[in-house]
């Protein structure tokens, strides 16, 4: 598999190539029951894998928050997935930092296995038809124009 990266000041965003790649099923629990990223067909879809631990996600989360008030109503479901093994420290992120959009559970780290994460915190963008559309590796609050514009192209509404 073919990767070009674009370089976002400390983050990549890449897209797959050649082909569409399909994201990875899951069903994970969240704050208020489970997650399944099969029922979010038909939406464009953040999938963003973040831990207590990690600095730049403490700066992604209200990036993430504005995303998610800009483009829910036009077909933008976030789902941001801790990768803590001990949820009191995600729940103490989550006392600090505001995520009215879906945050699920992933202690073991299946699913972060099973999108290749490397580096946290990782955002894919999932198109409607569940493709993987672009990955960014890192958080730069000074270069989210770029990325902003791809979540727009992918809202179907």
């Amino acid at each position: 598999m073919i990767l070009a990266a674009f370089l976002l000041s400390g983050s990549a965003l890449a897209k797959t190539s050649p082909g569409p790649q399909h994201a990875p099923p899951f069903t994970l629990p969240t704050t208020s029951g489970s997650v399944c990223l099969d029922s979010l067909r038909g939406q464009a879809v953040l999938v963003d894998f973040w831990a207590s631990w990690c600095a730049p996600c403490k700066q992604s989360f209200p990036w993430m928050n504005a995303m998610h008030q800009k483009y829910a109503t036009k077909g933008l479901t976030i789902v941001a997935i801790n990768l803590d093994k001990d949820r009191k420290l995600a729940d103490a992120f989550l006392d600090q930092h505001l995520a009215p959009f879906t945050v699920a559970f992933d202690p073991a780290g299946k699913t972060a296995k099973a999108f290749k994460v490397w580096g946290m915190p990782s955002s894919y963008l999932i198109g409607a038809d569940g493709t993987i559309l672009f990955s960014k590796i890192g958080f730069d609050p000074k270069k989210t124009d770029d990325f902003e514009r791809l979540i727009q192209q992918a809202c179907t509404r």
